[in-house]
């Protein structure tokens, strides 16, 4: 944002001559501006030199500048403060030395009201909702801080209040009529409701006809509300009318990357990495970029995968089928024909995944979609059991297809709502589980109205709201579904795309006051959840008892109490759990039946450690049940497939035992690309699988390789003959 008045000085700060520069360059008289800036870059004065330099956006040498005039002055607020400035422009992006600074001024003026607007700022950009309480708090000291003003109206817009972002934009027209991103705010608002905002763009052009960064405020606030294209289109507008705002054009890159426009967002970072903008967003993308000629991407006319070529080839053999499986049941279930290919990409790094959400509010931490481009963590990127990837691809496909089902007008809650609540509509045993958090939330009636269910993914007032967030837009979609039908929530989806907000689809769609739909839904809620809250404490106190029994051996014991404390909690499946407790000392006791059933039931609740479902595998296939074990193993795959040649192998042999055949090739396959020592024996089994498909020139193809890594190898000679000797009978 750009100040329209001068931030408070004490008396005699050489404010007078920098008061004008920042006039002219608020006016968009960029010559007059700079000549202005360079007058003061050459001054002796420590303050009125770092401010030219600042002007001139000669960031590097005004960063030297205000840490000498620091030094030399360490008891002058207004220094720190325009240093902090400095630091947290977008350019250069370091918050945390920005905040360090404004924290200084503090200290040494506890009213500073600019210094209170630099850690509004701060809040700001990581979507805190201390931001609104700093900003008013900079007001209250200085009423005339139109840029504190300013920031309230983006806070509002951005937590997906326009009413109220036009409220505070005028407050801020009223306190100077040249606001200009009050004017800004006031365009972005009638952009967002897809009504004409010209009147707004022309007043803003009045004031300062090459005022980019009104289009770049506009442009966040379309990406926030992933309308990815049409921010692309503003960020672009923005640099034609500022082509040296380096900072943008690194915006402009990242949303060209978040669309699959790589060679354009190369062009972009690089732009801006070679003028010097060298802030975490522009070097981290650009190193990600690098990062892609590690990956390999395969193509088909409705799929693109990209995938790290160290687990690629094992990967490729679940992810494009389950990115297949999920766009035939969408376009089915939602009545929708996507226009492009879908492209995944999966990422083994976390930070790699990390850099691709920088900058977005209210993401869960597992995926993320842009449009039609999906990028997601690896299940190798995250520890065994935390992580259910198949359960997170269908929760984003969901989104691309609400997204381009309303052409990106819908808000946060609904879609987020219908991408968790497909997750157990697909299979029940999928998806997150009721969390100790969302039970203290729900009992602590923390749980917001539905028409301001989209604050909670945006701006959290508490730790862990978006979790309780998500939970609960899970839950209003069960609910309608379960009481109207699954038509109603596709009836919703069209009159969001038609422009109506909650309260209004709420009404119109399912014929009641969205205050009434609050009362029956949190009543609903109650019936499923209050047992769990209810039992909560006990609970706890419960599940330590049982662990120290089952420490100590006291195997009686916890058979005695394991299923009182599984019935209080039935919904955690976390570490140290009542199931696999319970589970131990059956199998102390030699009941495998009864461990059976208590795995069972842990799996179906969504237990997800892959080391006790091989234990539950391993059970059923002793008990002779070899059809409940390879689903069980099926599980583990959807969970943490990586790393683990011997559970392909074993689910290939009950496959094929099964004759499931096709699956028995892609376990057999799995395993050998999960690193197989023997790859003579590797190769065999899939021949195996192959010949059992009566696919016989394939199961050729691996014996040949098994023999070739293995000339010796007796089993595949014996095979390629017998596959020979067929071949030769007439």
């Amino acid at each position: 944002m750009v100040a329209c008045a001068a931030p408070t000085q004490t008396a005699g700060s050489g404010e007078d001559r920098v008061a004008p520069c920042r006039q002219l360059d608020h006016r968009g008289k960029r010559a007059e501006a700079r000549a202005c800036y360079a007058k003061l870059a050459q001054s002796s004065d420590l303050y009125l030199l770092a401010e030219g330099l600042y002007g001139l956006r000669n960031y590097k040498a005004a960063h030297e500048a205000f840490r000498v005039a620091a030094d030399r002055f360490p008891k002058d607020p207004r220094i720190k403060v325009r240093w902090g400035r400095l630091l947290i422009e977008p350019f250069n992006g370091n918050r945390q030395d920005g905040a360090d600074l404004f924290q200084e001024a503090l200290e040494i003026d506890k009213n500073n009201a600019a210094a209170h607007l630099g850690l509004a700022l701060i809040a700001s950009g990581g979507f805190e909702s201390k931001a609104t309480e700093l900003a008013k708090k900079a007001l209250e000291l200085d009423p005339k801080l139109v840029e504190a003003q300013e920031l309230l109206a983006n806070l509002a817009l951005e937590d997906s209040n326009p009413k109220k972002a036009v409220e505070e934009a005028d407050k801020a027209l009223k306190m100077s009529g040249e606001a200009l991103d009050a004017l800004a705010i006031r365009a972005a608002v009638e952009i967002l409701a897809d009504r004409p905002a010209e009147e707004w763009l022309q007043k803003i052009y009045a004031v300062n006809p090459v005022y980019g960064a009104g289009h770049a405020l506009i442009a966040h606030h379309l990406v926030i509300n992933r309308r990815y294209e049409e921010g692309i289109a503003h960020y672009k507008k923005a640099i034609e009318l500022d082509p040296e705002d380096w900072a943008t054009h690194s915006e402009l890159g990242v949303n060209l990357m978040r669309v699959g426009l790589e060679d354009d967002a190369r062009r972009q970072l690089e732009k801006a990495y070679e003028n010097g903008c060298r802030n975490a967003q522009t070097v981290n993308s650009l190193r990600l970029m690098d990062s892609y000629k590690r990956y390999v991407t395969f193509k088909t006319d409705t799929t693109i995968v990209r995938l790290d070529k160290k687990e690629a080839d094992l990967l490729k053999l679940y992810f494009e089928e389950e990115l297949r499986k999920s766009i035939k049941t969408y376009e089915a279930k939602y009545k929708v024909k996507l226009p492009r290919a879908v492209q995944l990409e999966v990422y083994p790094d976390h930070e790699d995944f990390a850099v691709r959400t920088m900058g977005m509010p209210g993401l869960g931490a597992l995926g993320v979609t842009f449009g039609d481009v999906v990028a997601m963590d690896s299940p190798s990127g995250r520890k065994p059991g935390t992580f259910h990837w198949a359960s997170t691809l269908w929760h984003e496909l969901s989104h691309v297809f609400v997204l381009t089902a309303t052409k990106h007008r819908v808000p946060r809650w609904f879609t987020e709502g219908v991408a968790v609540h497909e997750e157990t509509a697909i299979y029940p045993d999928w998806g997150d589980r009721l969390t100790p958090d969302i039970l203290m939330a729900v009992k602590d009636k923390r749980l917001l109205p539905i028409s301001e269910l989209d604050r909670g993914f945006i701006r959290p007032n508490y730790p862990n709201q978006v979790i309780v967030s998500y939970f609960q837009g899970g839950r209003i979609i069960d609910y309608i579904v379960q009481k109207w039908g699954w038509d109603k929530v596709l009836a919703m989806m069209h009159a969001f795309a038609a422009r109506k907000s909650t309260p209004e689809v709420i009404e119109q769609v399912l014929a009641v006051k969205p205050e009434a739909f609050d009362k029956d839904f949190l009543a609903w809620l109650d019936k499923s959840v209050n047992p769990t809250v209810n039992n909560f404490e006990q609970w706890r106190k419960s599940i330590r008892a049982l662990a120290e029994a089952t420490k100590a051996e006291k195997y009686d014991e916890v058979i005695n109490k394991g299923d009182e404390v599984v019935k209080l909690y039935p919904d955690y499946v976390e570490a140290a759990n009542a199931y696999e407790f319970l589970a131990k000392a059956h199998i102390a006791k030699g009941q495998k039946k009864q461990a059976i059933a208590v795995l069972t039931t842990y799996l179906r609740n969504g237990g997800r450690s892959p080391d006790t479902l091989k234990q539950l595998a391993a059970l059923q296939e002793e008990a002779g049940d070899k059809k409940s074990a390879a689903a069980t193993l099926e599980k583990v795959n959807y969970i943490y497939p990586v790393n683990d040649e011997e559970l392909h192998k074993r689910l290939g042999e009950l496959l094929l035992g099964l004759q499931n055949n096709a699956g028995a090739v892609r376990e057999f396959q799995a395993a050998l690309a999960s690193g197989a020592q023997d790859k003579a024996t590797a190769h065999f089994n899939i021949a195996r699988a192959y010949q059992a498909a009566r696919q016989s020139d394939k199961a050729e193809d691996h014996l040949l390789q098994a023999l070739e890594s293995a000339p010796g190898f007796r089993p595949a000679q014996k095979m390629l003959l017998e596959i020979n000797n067929r071949k030769e009978k007439p």
